[in-house]
């Protein structure tokens, strides 16, 4: 008799049970969010349909994911963001000395309005006009065709090194970072909230392969965030290399049914506020924190070109929550004006204004509320 024959007529009558695997709860959370993206898609292009003048289908540009892109879309991308590092700034040197390219206007306007929009009512629609601004400069002023791709952390959440944005190559946006031996717990210190300490993990020195490497770019301002802090307040010049140090740890928190937890759990803006940043896996702080080193430093975290893809990230989730019920939760504010309420500010309202230094004219929350009316027309793909 063959074993297997064997096998089959004594299980049985040993009362043994085969396990079969459980669901994977990460997978259903990945098909749910799959689902609501291609809700939202169908909302926003019947929208704008029949719409002949502001945000119109023919006008509206496609948001993809990293992975997604061609190799040579990815290159203009690349090419762009050196470029725009190539100009001068327009930041008065009394105002942020260590300020020396065009880039730098960005990374400043973030330190300059750190204070009040982080874990505060202007936290999204600054970030949303923020990203756009940069990909409106990218465009404009050094003739970038795409749009603003986004980074989906939840496709690399078991160990972001496996990521096509980090994976080192001439199409990534740089590798990891030299690998640091013995190295102390970083300090993170974001404005009115408790100091938190991380561990170390893969890398911590600089980027040693692919695009931004110490040859190829250079961080000017900072650190402000974490000690010691740089010349100057943190503004002065202070040139040096990008940094990373990558943790498949941190990284769990991004994973998609954290997302699930705040596309499906949070029916108000103050909830998807509070969860994108709790300290036990908010997915806003943690696809920070997975990055590790200048991406921990709050104020200077634009200084990894990785933070656009990630902000726009961000800026997808808040969309697809939108238009869940689009007639609320367009138009929803929540929060003060003032990280964490330090000092005690006004509640934010539609009206409520955001500044951005040299790098646009004031805005009203109202003007970010929807990506496909006032200056916005774009998509997430």
């Amino acid at each position: 008799m063959k074993l297997s024959h064997l096998v089959a007529q004594v299980l049985p009558l040993v009362g043994c049970v085969v396990a079969t695997p459980g669901p994977d709860p990460e997978a259903a959370a990945s098909k749910r969010i799959d689902k609501l993206q291609k809700q939202y898609q169908k909302y926003i292009q019947g929208t704008i349909k029949h719409r002949t003048t502001g945000c119109t289908k023919k006008k509206i540009l496609e948001r993809k994911e990293w992975g997604s892109l061609s190799k040579k879309e990815r290159l203009n991308y690349i090419d762009a963001v050196y470029c725009l590092a190539s100009k001068p700034a327009k930041t008065p040197a009394s105002e942020i000395p260590g300020a020396r390219t065009r880039y730098d206007d960005f990374v400043g306007s973030h330190i300059q309005y750190t204070p009040f929009v982080h874990a505060s009512g202007l936290f999204l629609p600054y970030h949303r006009y923020y990203v756009w601004l940069y990909e409106k400069a990218l465009r404009e002023e050094c003739g970038y065709k795409g749009a603003q791709p986004y980074w989906d952390w939840t496709l690399s959440y078991k160990d972001p090194r496996k990521s096509s944005v980090f994976d080192g190559s001439p199409y990534s946006l740089g590798s990891n970072g030299v690998f640091i031996p013995n190295r102390d717990p970083i300090e993170l210190v974001i404005p009115n909230t408790p100091t938190r300490v991380f561990p170390p993990a893969t890398g911590g020195g600089c980027i040693y392969s692919g695009p931004f490497t110490p040859d190829k770019w250079q961080i000017n301002l900072g650190p402000i965030g974490i000690p010691p802090t740089g010349p100057q307040g943190g503004l002065g010049y202070n040139p040096r290399c990008l940094t990373r140090d990558l943790s498949p740890v941190l990284s769990l928190s991004t994973r998609p049914t954290n997302v699930t937890a705040l596309l499906d759990g949070c029916a108000d803006l103050g909830c998807l506020n509070i969860q994108l940043d709790t300290p036990d896996g908010g997915v806003h702080g943690f696809g920070h924190f997975q990055m590790g080193t200048t991406a921990f430093d709050v104020f200077i975290s634009p200084s990894d070109p990785v933070f656009w893809l990630h902000h726009a990230q961000v800026d997808r989730l808040w969309t697809i929550w939108q238009n869940q019920n689009p007639a609320v939760r367009t138009s929803q504010v929540w929060g003060t004006q003032t990280a964490g309420n330090f000092p005690p500010s006004d509640n934010a309202t539609l009206d409520t204004q955001i500044t951005f230094g040299v790098i646009a004219p004031p805005i009203k929350i109202r003007d970010a509320v929807s990506t496909i009316d006032g200056d916005f027309c774009y998509i997430y793909d």
